[in-house]
């Protein structure tokens, strides 16, 4: 399956990305870069500037009937640019509008407020985006890792680095879901 993986050029957490990355590699999938530009993407632990990974797509020409699931790294910069970008916010919802898991850990849930996909529904993040998803309508919860099935789409929320392996069993147990519907490996 391909899984794309949105990130801004600048500011994501490259442990939120790399993590992830392997895990979905390690279940026989095949991550895809998207962002909003094309060329490089600039990484950070925390403040500072890390790697830089290239961009596989540019997200306004990206289509979510290509991909079978969705992952949001996190970074304070990451989802904060990508919310002010209207093709990335449409690209998230258009994966939740098909029904399709959307996995999201720290800051990343900023992106799920702006695509206006967490009403009604349960998730965690940094604790500093609490307010923020009640705000959205959403109930937020303190865990490592919060699966919320519903209509439409499944929503896997983490709250940061050190919940990764956490995180990272989650969403590939659910997305490997999708090999059962024809989605395949």
């Amino acid at each position: 399956m391909l899984i794309a993986f949105l990130t801004a050029p600048e500011g994501v957490e490259q442990v939120e990305l790399t993590e992830p990355w392997k895990a979905v590699t390690d279940a026989g999938d095949m991550p895809q870069l998207v962002s909003t530009q094309s060329g490089r993407v600039q990484a950070f632990n925390h403040l500072d500037k890390s790697d830089t990974f290239p961009v596989d797509q540019v997200v306004a020409d990206a289509s979510v009937d290509e991909f079978a699931a969705l992952v949001l790294p996190g970074g304070v910069a990451n989802p904060d640019a990508l919310r002010m970008d209207e093709d990335a916010v449409a690209f998230v919802r258009a994966f939740i509008e098909a029904g399709k898991p959307v996995a999201a850990i720290c800051h990343a849930p900023w992106t799920l407020i702006e695509a206006d996909v967490v009403r009604g529904r349960t998730l965690t993040s940094w604790p500093s985006l609490r307010t923020d998803l009640r705000n959205a309508g959403a109930e937020w919860v303190d865990e490592q890792v919060h699966v919320c099935r519903g209509a439409p789409g499944t929503l896997i929320t983490s709250r940061k680095p050190g919940d990764l392996e956490s995180f990272c069993e989650a969403f590939t147990a659910e997305f490997a879901k999708l090999a059962g519907v024809g989605a395949g490996r």
